[in-house]
């Protein structure tokens, strides 16, 4: 509990520090006067005045914000220097700089991960790399570094083999239930036999029985490091931006995943070491930034929508319109988070 705890509040943390340090450089580059830049919602823990700005921590580490003045042009006190005075593109670089911070934190975070830790690919061999706690295979005394010789008998020379032997075993034509499948394994030069009962995935329709390949490890330079970061980077973007093209056509909010849902997660990763976890942070700072830019009131791609409309028109709306925009956003963003909260709490009692 306490590692999932710790793990929760920093990345969450990292995100929200990143992307609100992205509308606070904006904002004083553009020459906005900010009152505060806060980490946290709620009491204040720790609070720190420097020049005409208040740095704080508060006490409930779910999200942070910039109170920069002048937002409300009804109650801007600070003149040119209010954020309704000043022009529309200055504003528009500001409310984008949030969502463009999530999207450089993960090409940093993957460039130190290949830089300091190299990259791993999967060995071809069919050798197992890990195998998994409490899975089949470990319940049945397979163990790391084992070397698959033949699946009921039928020889294999490579993980592909293996992991393809493995479904046509498991799960014959016509079977609903796995079937038990034999290793034949070599271990230390000694050859041994064990029987393995597979369990069936339904989200992927697979026998599993809990195994890694092993890895070979490489390491990396400089330039090469940058080139796989922005290269995994834009691959994950892609994946997700795919994934949120389907989830529309299917109008379906089951994958959604709230609070709880990344407090799982971020301590399931946390126990396999500090690179997943980094590397959780940046599939969530990723996911953060595409989900701002959504052309929602409340989120940064509904205010940089109405910037635009503002540049279209000459003019910028009415307060009370802003306000009836922001109520409308607010509600959306509520009934999502009550949505996936929900999510989450299925997934707590069905084992999801």
């Amino acid at each position: 509990m306490a590692l999932t705890i710790v793990s929760t509040i920093f990345v969450i943390g990292l995100l929200v520090l990143v992307h609100e340090l992205g509308h606070f450089v904006t904002a004083k580059l553009t020459g906005m006067r900010v009152d505060e830049f806060a980490i946290g919602f709620g009491p204040k823990l720790f609070s720190l005045r420097r020049g005409e700005t208040i740095y704080s921590l508060r006490a409930v580490p779910l999200g942070g914000f910039n109170d920069i003045a002048g937002m409300n042009k009804d109650d801007n006190e600070a003149g040119e220097r209010g954020y309704c005075e000043k022009p529309v593109l200055s504003r528009m670089i500001v409310i984008l700089a949030g969502s463009l911070m999530n999207f450089v934190l993960p090409v940093v975070l993957f460039f130190g991960i290949f830089f300091f830790s190299g990259i791993d690919t999967p060995n071809p061999e069919p050798v197992f790399g890990t195998v998994l706690a409490d899975k089949p295979a470990a319940l049945a005394g397979v163990q790391d570094g084992d070397r698959v010789l033949a699946v009921n008998g039928i020889p294999v020379s490579s993980w592909q083999d293996f992991t393809q032997v493995i479904q046509q075993e498991a799960l014959p034509e016509g079977t609903g239930e796995p079937q038990p499948v034999n290793l034949s394994l070599e271990r230390g030069g000694e050859k041994l036999q064990v029987t393995v009962q597979p369990t069936y995935e339904k989200q992927t329709q697979r026998a599993v029985v809990g195994v890694m390949s092993s890895l070979n490890h490489r390491d990396v330079g400089l330039i090469e490091s940058m080139q796989l970061a922005l290269q995994k980077t834009g691959t994950i973007i892609v994946m997700m931006l795919g994934a949120l093209y389907n989830l529309l056509l299917e109008l379906s909010g089951t994958e959604l995943a709230g609070p709880i849902g990344i407090a799982r997660m971020a301590g399931e990763v946390a126990q396999m070491g500090i690179v997943p976890l980094l590397n959780f942070a940046a599939f969530l700072s990723l996911n953060l930034g595409i989900i701002n830019l959504f052309p929602l009131p409340a989120l940064d791609g509904g205010h940089f929508v109405t910037l635009c409309v503002e540049a279209v028109r000459g003019k910028p709306l009415s307060s009370e319109a802003l306000r009836n925009i922001q109520k409308v956003g607010v509600a959306l963003l509520v009934l999502l988070m009550l949505l996936a909260t929900a999510n989450d709490i299925m997934r707590l009692f069905t084992g999801g």
